[in-house]
């Protein structure tokens, strides 16, 4: 009776009238039944309970940049790369920080790149401008007469500014543990098979780097007599197996070595601690930012150098990395392993300011173990553009 009765029913009007109703009926059941888990990580992903992303990640930790409107592609550039080499798999949110709205376009060229969080933020009046104590006579003349690099740009001065002392700051930033700082039109050569912000977590590790190089010593005339003071000030701040022998070239001045910040993993907690904090207080009021043109870089580093122990910084040299003009490429890289670059053409793992951080830090955390020095080229000294601060 059954099968006669289904029979009738297949040929009767209902079961045609009916017929569309049943098939969406079934194709929604089964795509609910096959998709459940990817619906539930659309929705983890876009929860904004926590700036960390997924609940799963065992970091609070977000890939940050500052940019303008106008970087669209070279950021598209780094995050596709970024993507498909680590982030795919973890999901970390981006934050995205400019002086002036985002626009949609940004947004949605961004957005289409990833499915981690992503946040977009703007500087406040007190991170992104000229204190009230520069002398505006003064810093003008400067600018005027300036022959290095950005010399006569107020956004390069603001911009380090920002970075040195006010970006760990940002509403965004405030619940991260670790942030890992990315720019436009860099590239990123290797599977980082890894999650570097759990590496560092596990290991106590403040401050991740890839590439050191030499700063334009004009850029930064009085810095290191400032930071000498400082410490003459504040001896009790510098850590007890420092770094700063990397830093001071023998007749005990700046040799101008520095971590390049457009590359930095960090431990948050660095930046937030009151003698980092008290040491940036000490060089805003100093002016150096404005009158010379002091960059994020070199204060990171002396700060990191300062106040860190050797084992709490961290060269991640397995990490290729590209940032217009200079290659950090791991070593036989071009024909075999994880990465694709050409390992002859990077020249910093053999130069002077990675060298001598190499033979500094095994002198301080193996004492008495000997450190010979090495041939190095040290290369030509290269500037990282300005990426932000013209509006738009």
């Amino acid at each position: 009776m059954l099968m006669v009765s289904s029979a009738r029913y297949l040929h009767s009007r209902n079961f045609w009238k009916h017929l569309p109703v049943l098939i969406i009926g079934v194709l929604a059941g089964y795509l609910v039944a096959y998709n459940r888990p990817l619906i539930q990580q659309s929705i983890s992903t876009t929860s904004i309970e926590s700036i960390a992303g997924p609940l799963q990640h065992p970091v609070r930790a977000a890939i940050v940049a500052l940019v303008r409107n106008s970087d669209l592609f070279g950021l598209r550039l780094a995050m596709r790369q970024l993507e498909d080499r680590f982030n795919r798999s973890h999901q970390y949110p981006y934050i995205f920080l400019n002086d002036v709205p985002f626009t949609e376009e940004f947004k949605q060229g961004v957005q289409a790149l990833t499915k981690a969080e992503v946040k977009f933020g703007e500087l406040d009046e007190q991170s992104w401008g000229i204190p009230s104590w520069i002398d505006q006579e003064r810093y003008e003349k400067v600018k005027r007469a300036a022959q290095y690099p950005h010399g006569n740009k107020d956004s390069y001065r603001k911009m380090c500014r920002f970075q040195a002392g006010y970006l760990h700051r940002h509403p965004l930033l405030r619940d991260l543990e670790y942030y890992w700082r990315i720019e436009p039109d860099v590239e990123y050569y290797c599977d980082i098979d890894y999650d570097p912000f759990v590496f560092m977590k596990q290991n106590g590790i403040k401050y991740g780097w890839n590439i050191a190089m030499t700063e334009f010593m004009d850029t930064i005339k009085t810095l290191w007599n400032t930071t000498k003071e400082f410490i003459e000030e504040n001896p009790g701040l510098i850590a007890g197996k420092n770094m700063l022998e990397w830093l001071v070239d023998g007749d005990n001045g700046y040799g101008g070595c520095h971590f390049w910040s457009n590359f930095e993993i960090v431990d948050l907690s660095f930046y937030r601690s009151q003698a980092y904090q008290q040491y940036f207080d000490y060089l805003d009021r100093a002016g150096g930012f404005f009158y010379e043109r002091w960059g994020d870089a070199p204060v990171h580093s002396l700060a990191a150098a300062m106040f860190l122990d050797a084992d709490q910084i961290h060269y991640f040299e397995d990490i290729g990395y590209f940032h217009p003009s200079v290659l950090s490429c791991p070593r036989g890289a071009s024909k075999q392993g994880k990465c694709v670059c050409d390992d002859t053409r990077s020249f910093v793992q053999d130069g002077h300011c990675t060298v001598r951080y190499k033979q500094v830090r095994k002198k301080v955390l193996q004492p008495g173990e000997p450190y010979g020095v090495h041939d190095v080229h040290s290369g030509p000294v290269i500037m990282a553009e300005a990426y932000v601060g013209t509006g738009g």
